[in-house]
């Protein structure tokens, strides 16, 4: 068993951010799990055991989706399952789903604007996109 303490860092990292990710709190994920939250508290602290690997880790691993082998996958270096990748955002924005999800917006925010004023508002902020090389 590796017993790196970077090694589990970084696991501690990348099960934190897979929590946070799925938006479920420590005590949440625990349930899921079916450990206590200590054992999620450690996970995500990091913590080296002390013999062998825990049975609870894989559990919490599994409990946020995580494929078997994943855990030691990541003490080996690797990347967790569903890391974010580089992916250019010009090449994933579909400009008329934003454009429409904006327009939503602003009819929900501006409930007394006009019609003129919310198509104003969603071609100022798709302008201001544009501007920073987002769109």
């Amino acid at each position: 068993m590796n017993r790196d303490p970077e090694a589990w860092a970084r696991l501690g990292q990348a099960l934190t951010t897979s929590r946070q990710a799925q938006r479920l709190t420590q005590d949440e994920l625990a349930e899921r799990a079916g450990v206590s939250l200590g054992s999620v508290k450690n996970a995500e602290a990091g913590v080296v055991p002390k013999a062998r690997m825990p049975y609870t880790v894989p559990a919490i691993a599994r409990a946020l989706g995580w494929p078997d082998g994943a855990v030691d996958a990541v003490l080996e270096g690797d990347g967790p399952p569903g890391e974010w990748g580089d992916v250019s955002v010009q090449q994933s924005v579909d400009i008329e789903r934003l454009e429409a999800d904006l327009t939503h917006a602003n009819v929900r925010v501006l409930g007394g604007a006009t019609g003129a004023e919310i198509e104003a508002a969603t071609k100022a902020a798709l302008d201001v996109l544009r501007q920073h090389g987002v769109i």
